[in-house]
């Protein structure tokens, strides 16, 4: 994908899975007082990140500049239940549609392994169990 938009003109900023640097780095659900908990970290530092790389975006000196998050800050409502969800934000001072209009696009994609768990490798991600 980096090498297509960069044929296209585009200047491609990665913002890194925020779960994978936290786990990988001590920071889990299971390390954590509660998930809850742990979602505020991560959803805090996915929002610190995106508003880094919009930042360094701003200073280069590139025509186009793409941002591309490997999953961005609304992915995790999928690991909390609504009211969980809604407090994180609230103590944040955002809301969902704050987050969601923040994106020009939002890409929902299905693994590969659905279907064909068999074939489905962890061993590639630590932070996978």
């Amino acid at each position: 994908m980096q090498n297509a938009f960069t044929e296209l003109g585009y200047t491609v900023l990665f913002v890194p899975e925020t779960a994978t640097e936290l786990i990988t780095g001590g920071v889990a659900p299971w390390t954590c007082g509660t998930n809850a908990d742990y979602q505020t970290c991560q959803v805090r530092l996915q929002v610190e990140k995106e508003a880094i790389f919009s930042q360094a975006a701003s200073t280069m000196p590139a025509d186009k500049v793409l941002i591309v998050c490997d999953r961005g800050a609304l992915d995790n409502k999928a690991y909390m239940d609504e009211p969980e969800f809604s407090r994180i934000l609230a103590s944040l001072g955002t809301t969902e549609v704050e987050l969601r209009d923040g994106y020009d696009a939002v890409f929902h994609l299905v693994t590969a392994a659905k279907g064909a768990e068999a074939f489905f490798m962890i061993a590639s991600d630590a932070a996978r169990t």
